[in-house]
This record gives structure tokens, C-alpha cells and sequence, in this order.
């Protein structure tokens, strides 16, 4: 059983993650990280693999977070279209805690993701879903299964990390109730898409229901 699923009650097109899916969210979280994540598998994998199998491997993995049993995944017409990863904020394991500077001097890529963080949260890690399938409302309906886990993991409020220049990202959470809340200027890399701030963004959970 997914680590996530206690009694969320899922609906087509969303279902939870299988194993054979890695490779699949490992292109969906490489498609909506701006080149984050390219730099963290990059620095956790070896020379005779790509950075996509680097990603199935890491994801494929069952004790960490950052993984495929924590993972929602959105199903059309028998394709794995879009991916939510999301799980209690509390001294997690992601790739993003486990790589570090691989070179002695090189500046730290990933400080402000791992100093952006709300203890106690539910934090929304990875959510991605392929271009045709946005502006369909399946966005909206994978904030709504977050907000469902987050109530069974007794979360008062969800947690998520955007880059400030991702200004569609960030108007869709302020749309969707989530406020600024910290946030850290991004130290810059070849392979990252986006300078400026990352922001630290948090939106109430309300007590209700579970998640559609």
C-alpha cells in the first residue's frame, strides 16, 4: 500500500503510483523543475546512466520520500500524464536533503530548498502535469487530494516551494490560497531556468472531507 494512502478515496483519472510508473514521473518532475532536479540526480548518479534512469532508480526506492509510494498519479487514456509527490514535513528524505556540492568550493545549489521548510506541514514536493492536460482543472483536483492527505495526517496546512520568476505557478497558488511566506534568493547554476527568489509558500487546511 502507498505510505500516503490511509483512507483517501481516489477516482479515475487519478490513481496511486505502481513501481512500473518511475520512469514516467521521473520525466514529469524533470519537465516542471526547471532544471532543478537535473543538477540533483546529476550529482547522485553514476556515468553509465542517463539522468531520466537516475530518476526511475531514486524513485523507485521505498525509504525515502521523495518515491513512488508517495506519489499520485493522473491516468489518460492508459498514459501517466501528470504526477503529484507529497508527504508530512518532518526531517524528510528527499534528493533534494541528500545531495550536497560535489566539488570542494563549489557553492551550495540546493541550501534555500533545504532551508525553506514548515515542520509539521503536508508539503506538496512535485506536482506536474503534461502541457495538453493544464487548464483542465486537474491541477485544482490534485491540490484537493493534498489537502485530503494532509487531513488524515492531522496537517494543519500545506506546504510547497516555487520559483518567484514561475509567475504562472505562483498566480495558480495565490488563486488556489497559498501565501508567501519566506523565501531564498536561488544560487545560480547552468542547468537551473530561473534566478531570483524561491519562494516558501503555505495554504490552510480546512477540516472537512478527504480528498476526491
Amino acid at each position: 500500500m502507498p505510505s500516503n494512502a490511509i483512507s483517501v478515496n481516489l477516482k479515475p483519472p487519478f490513481r496511486w503510483a505502481q513501481k512500473e510508473d518511475c520512469y514516467r514521473i521521473a520525466e514529469l518532475v524533470q519537465l516542471s523543475s526547471a532544471g532543478l532536479i537535473d543538477y540533483v540526480w546529476g550529482t547522485l548518479g553514476g556515468p553509465d546512466l542517463s539522468l531520466l534512469e537516475v530518476g526511475e532508480q531514486r524513485l523507485a526506492r521505498e525509504d525515502t520520500d521523495l518515491s513512488y509510494r508517495n506519489s499520485v498519479v493522473v491516468e489518460v487514456d492508459d498514459d501517466v500524464a501528470g504526477v503529484l509527490v507529497s508527504f508530512t514535513e518532518d526531517s524528510s528524505q528527499t534528493d533534494y536533503t541528500a545531495a550536497r556540492a560535489s566539488a570542494k568550493g563549489e557553492a551550495d545549489v540546493l541550501a534555500p530548498y533545504r532551508e525553506l521548510e514548515v515542520p509539521g506541514s503536508y508539503h506538496i514536493c512535485e506536482m506536474a502535469l503534461l502541457p495538453q492536460h493544464q487548464s483542465q482543472g486537474l491541477g485544482t483536483r490534485m491540490f484537493e487530494i493534498a489537502k485530503g492527505l494532509a487531513r488524515e495526517r492531522g496537517c494543519a496546512e500545506l506546504s510547497l516551494q516555487v520559483f518567484e520568476q514561475n509567475v504562472g505557478a505562483v498566480q495558480l497558488y495565490e488563486r488556489l490560497g497559498f501565501k508567501t511566506i519566506d523565501r531564498r534568493p536561488v544560487v545560480p547554476h547552468e542547468l537551473i531556468r530561473y534566478t531570483g527568489d524561491v519562494l516558501l509558500m503555505t495554504a490552510p487546511v480546512a477540516v472537512g472531507a478527504g480528498g476526491r
